[in-house]
């Protein structure tokens, strides 16, 4: 640490970084300094550091070297899927804390070693679900801790877009990132719903995954893409049961004809009450309870207003908001929202989605 401030290193400088994380560090100048960039495209690193990058930001093209500088504290891992495992291990091991974007991990055996090397070293590791800062998802919290819901027993996580296949990067690459929408999407959906019920302890996974609509392009709202290239899934979906009894369906697609797309979004069924999250990309998010009061069925839905229960202050921009809670945490030596033991189980279950889908089996814990 530079003074007061923390100093951090950006490994993979692409869309994520310079859209949702080097924005979000820049407006906490006052506790932060972005002081080393590195890219396996040297150009991509060179033009982040001058965008958002301390005055003298070092640039590299291999991550081990950054990762010798000693007087960085946090490294943001935001490269493909693949590299976040080999990438956190190492920098946790060279004594960072470590803030990874979302999925955790490709694989649950890779999610399993950031874990442990966060338990080893004793650094803080994070995972990048920022959905978890908005404004209803946080909302739907303080309900869910108030006992509105009661006994959350049924949910369906909601990923569904009718035509969002992104276009860029490395997204219909397999080899790179692991799988589609399910681990793009869907894993968002998953983690707020898992997160709202509180049960991080799945016993069984059925999934289905399709290729159906690799050469349907027409209408695309990030234009057409190539499918030569499209070596991914186009929707995926899975009937999750937990412990308990538990039971959550999860429904993610880039692809789908249906006029019902939602992301990032969930249900909840209670024995007291229930919740729906509505919205997707480019729409508001909504968010209805419902319950039984005065011998009628109602359905309530919250002022948009008020303060977050698990932030004070800032911007509220859910990206913002992850950026300053995670680096407030750092500095404060406090456990960060977003905690790697839940971020695994959502790795687990998805990796369970695609190899039932495979094996033609029901998956079991």
């Amino acid at each position: 640490m530079s003074g007061n401030k923390l100093r951090i290193g950006i490994i993979g400088c692409g869309g994520i970084a310079t859209n949702k994380h080097l924005p979000a560090l820049r407006k906490l100048d006052s506790l932060c300094e972005v002081v080393a960039f590195c890219d396996i495209v040297k150009e991509r690193a060179e033009k982040a550091a001058a965008e958002f990058g301390a005055p003298k930001a070092k640039v590299y093209v291999e991550y081990e070297r950054l990762l010798k500088d000693k007087t960085i504290d946090v490294i943001h891992v935001l490269t493909p899927n693949v590299f976040h495992a080999p990438i956190t291990v190492a920098a946790l091991e060279a004594g960072k804390h470590v803030m990874c974007e979302k999925p955790m991990a490709h694989s649950y055996a890779d999610a399993m070693k950031m874990l442990e090397a966060s338990k080893r070293t004793g650094k803080k590791l994070t995972i990048g679900y920022q959905n978890r800062f908005r404004e209803d998802v946080q909302t739907l919290r303080q309900a869910v801790d108030s006992g509105y819901l009661g006994d959350i027993y049924f949910a369906k996580a909601h990923a569904l877009r009718r035509r969002a296949v992104p276009t860029w990067g490395v997204f219909p690459n397999k080899a790179l990132q692991g799988g589609g929408p399910l681990i793009d999407i869907g894993t968002h959906a998953l983690d707020v719903t898992l997160w709202m019920m509180g049960n991080y302890k799945p016993a069984s996974v059925q999934g289905s995954v399709f290729w159906k609509m690799a050469d349907q392009f027409e209408g695309n709202l990030f234009g057409p893409w190539d499918p030569k290239t499209y070596e991914v899934e186009d929707s995926a979906f899975g009937f999750i049961k937990m412990e308990n009894g538990a039971t959550i369906f999860l429904e993610s697609s880039w692809v789908l004809n249906t006029t019902d797309a939602k992301e990032a979004a969930t249900t909840l069924c209670g024995t007291k009450g229930g919740a729906e999250i509505r919205g997707a990309m480019g729409s508001p998010y909504r968010l209805i309870l419902n319950t039984a009061k005065f011998g009628k069925l109602i359905d309530e839905e919250p002022v948009a207003g008020g303060g977050v229960a698990y932030f004070q202050g800032g911007s509220g921009d859910p990206g913002d908001i992850e950026a300053r809670q995670w680096i407030e945490a750092v500095a404060n030596n406090k456990e960060p929202l977003v905690k790697p033991e839940e971020a695994i189980v959502v790795t687990r279950i998805l990796e369970a989605i695609y190899r039932s889908q495979e094996t033609g089996k029901v998956v079991e814990f």
